[in-house]
């Protein structure tokens, strides 16, 4: 016959190991993971914006042309035409007529991304954008390497993703190979069906859609390659 002992102090030990489990994956999500080092040049944003210049020259003259990003290029060019909260734009009268619209009052200030995004209701880009506070990208092989900080209920949390980048029938895709809440690694299912949740309603696939004399957008050894038809 089993000893109600044994059962007894196996029960304590499966209860302390299911708590300690817990605070661990509480600490693992509310300390950020190291944020990418990238330097901010808004020398390389100009840059950027010259080479887009010139592909639309060449779309006007009718050839085809190709746009190449490095790290800094991209994070200094999306700096100054992303509006997110918790930065400071570009003061500039250029950078602030390039600044992307945003539609603030289209949900509320703190939102938790993941928890939208793993409900079974689809969010918008803008409802996750509302709560995004910085983004840092990064290039690494053909990987795009996302870096985001954002609001959940007052406390800055952070989210990396991992994935590759390409275009399919005039429609940007987005395909992740690896991610962190915090320091907490996330499994593959629950990245998947995320990004396929935020990407599935008609209006989120909308805003994926690429100007029509895009051809493809990739990742190529760490640098950001957009094909112009």
């Amino acid at each position: 016959m089993a000893d109600p002992a044994l059962f007894k102090k196996l029960y304590r030990i499966l209860t302390w190991a299911t708590f300690a489990g817990l605070v661990l994956t509480i600490i693992l999500v509310l300390r950020k993971s190291p944020a990418p080092e990238v330097a901010y040049d808004r020398d390389a944003a100009a840059r950027a914006q010259q080479k887009f210049d010139a592909a639309d020259q060449a779309k006007a003259a009718g050839q085809a042309s190709q746009v190449q990003l490095d790290r800094t290029e991209l994070n200094s060019y999306l700096a100054q035409n992303l509006e997110i909260a918790g930065q400071h734009p570009d003061p500039s009268p250029a950078a602030s007529t390039a600044q992307a619209p945003s539609s603030p009052g289209s949900a509320p200030a703190h939102n938790d991304p993941l928890a939208q995004i793993s409900s079974a209701d689809q969010p918008t880009l803008d409802e996750v954008q509302s709560s995004v506070k910085d983004v840092k990208v990064d290039m690494d092989g053909d990987l795009v390497k996302a870096y985001v900080i954002f609001d959940f209920h007052g406390k800055d949390l952070s989210l990396e993703l991992d994935g590759h980048l390409s275009a399919e029938g005039g429609y940007m895709r987005f395909e992740p190979v690896s991610g962190k809440l915090g320091s907490l690694p996330l499994p593959q299912s629950t990245l998947n069906s995320a990004v396929e949740k935020l990407m599935a309603s008609p209006e989120n696939r909308e805003k994926l859609r690429l100007p029509a004399d895009i051809n493809d957008i990739h990742i190529v050894d760490g640098h950001a390659v957009i094909d112009y038809k």
